[in-house]
C-alpha cells in the first residue's frame, strides 16, 4: 500500500496531501448526452415547459454543483474555481443535448471532478425539469473530453 497516495499505512483511505505542489492553471472539459421524445426536445426549444426555461436552470445548476464538488465526491479537495462555463448543443436529429462543462483554476489539483459532476448534475436537472411529459429521458455518455495543468499533463479523449 505504500506505493498507493490515496492509502495511509492501515491501508485506509486518505485525502491525497497536495500541499507541496505547485500552484498551476487547470482546465478539465467534460461532456454528456441527454436523449429525450421529440415533444419534450420541442418544449425544451420553444422555452414552453412548465417548470421554465430548462437550460437556463440547468446551466446554473451545473456552474452550482462544480462549487460543490468537494462536498460530494468523498475525497476530493475544496477547489477556488476561477471559471466555469456550461454549455448546450441541441441536435434536433437525435433529440439530444450536448452538454459541455468547462472548467477552470489556479491550484494544486485538477478540475477534472467538478467539470464531470457539473455535466452530471446540468443533465440531472434537464431530467428533472421534463419528468413529467417524459419518464424515459436517457443519460448517457458522461466523460472527461480535455484537461490542461499540472504534473500528469494534458489530456484530450481520442476521437
Amino acid at each position: 500500500m505504500e506505493d498507493f497516495s490515496h492509502f495511509n499505512g492501515d491501508g485506509r483511505a486518505i485525502m491525497v496531501n497536495v500541499s507541496g505542489k505547485f500552484s498551476t492553471l487547470r482546465t478539465a472539459v467534460a461532456g454528456g448526452t441527454v436523449f429525450v421524445n421529440p415533444e419534450v426536445f420541442d418544449l425544451i426549444m420553444c422555452n414552453k415547459m412548465k417548470k421554465g426555461d430548462v437550460l437556463a436552470v440547468a446551466q446554473v445548476a451545473g456552474i452550482m454543483a462544480a462549487k460543490k464538488t468537494s462536498e460530494i465526491i468523498p475525497m476530493c479537495h475544496p477547489i477556488a474555481i476561477t471559471g466555469a462555463d456550461i454549455s448546450f448543443d441541441p441536435d434536433e436529429e437525435r433529440n439530444a443535448i450536448e452538454i459541455t462543462a468547462t472548467i477552470r483554476c489556479k491550484g494544486e489539483t485538477g478540475v477534472e471532478m467538478e467539470a464531470l459532476t457539473a455535466v452530471t448534475v446540468a443533465a440531472l436537472t434537464i431530467y428533472d425539469m421534463c419528468k413529467a411529459v417524459q419518464k424515459d429521458i436517457k443519460i448517457s455518455d458522461i466523460r472527461l473530453l480535455s484537461k490542461t495543468g499540472g504534473v500528469s499533463g494534458d489530456y484530450r479523449i481520442e476521437s
